[in-house]
């Protein structure tokens, strides 16, 4: 899967390169579809024990949501394939397989439990939890995806430095309006003509 993609994978090939029959993959797996999902299913799992251990339960929730966005593209990048088929490649029918399905959920309720955390701490604007979720992952997603198949170039960056400047601006972006206000540099009132003559 490493080398060729989920796509030109086959369980005669899995029995080959195991050293067992061609029929003995299928007392496991009934076909190469249900391979594919276990492959998906345990790749959420390590995912979100990642997500876990990147967090700090000294610190406070806007600082962990930026550790976890971190951790979710370095985890792509060292897991290049297993993070492809975990979003679709090769899958199949998802939603045959529940197992699978439950596993991402887990996954992703570790973010939103963060983002949660986040708004009542008053770090995070007061929006819909699964909405500000759903901006947080696909931002991270998206940044850890284009890493993932080179679309960024050498000279881009390292992926944690990447991670930290694109968590940086999503935190900054959902901030709460008098925060962002309050980050805004203030500005000095002109000064018109008019009001110099005045005071002449």
């Amino acid at each position: 899967m490493r080398e060729e993609g989920a796509a030109a994978l086959s369980l005669r090939e899995v029995a080959r390169r195991a050293g067992v029959t061609h029929a003995a993959p299928y007392r496991h797996f009934a076909s190469k579809e249900a391979l594919v999902a276990a492959v998906a299913e345990e790749g959420f799992r390590t995912l979100r024990e990642t997500l876990l251990e990147a967090m700090d339960p000294s610190a406070g929730p806007g600082e962990n949501l930026g550790r976890i966005g971190v951790a979710y593209v370095e985890f792509a990048v060292a897991h290049p394939s297993p993070f492809r088929v975990m979003y679709g490649a090769g899958q199949g029918d998802a939603a045959a397989f529940p197992a699978m399905i439950e596993a991402g959920r887990g996954a992703f309720e570790v973010l939103m439990g963060t983002v949660e955390a986040g708004v009542c701490a008053g770090d995070l604007r007061e929006e819909p939890i699964p909405s500000l979720s759903l901006a947080a992952w696909s931002i991270g997603h998206g940044l850890a995806s284009l890493l993932v198949e080179g679309k960024l170039g050498p000279d881009a960056g390292r992926p944690e430095e990447l991670a930290r400047l694109v968590t940086g601006l999503l935190l900054h972006g959902l901030a709460p309006a008098e925060k962002d206000r309050s980050r805004a540099r203030p500005k000095a009132a002109p000064t018109s003509r008019a009001g110099r003559s005045r005071r002449r």
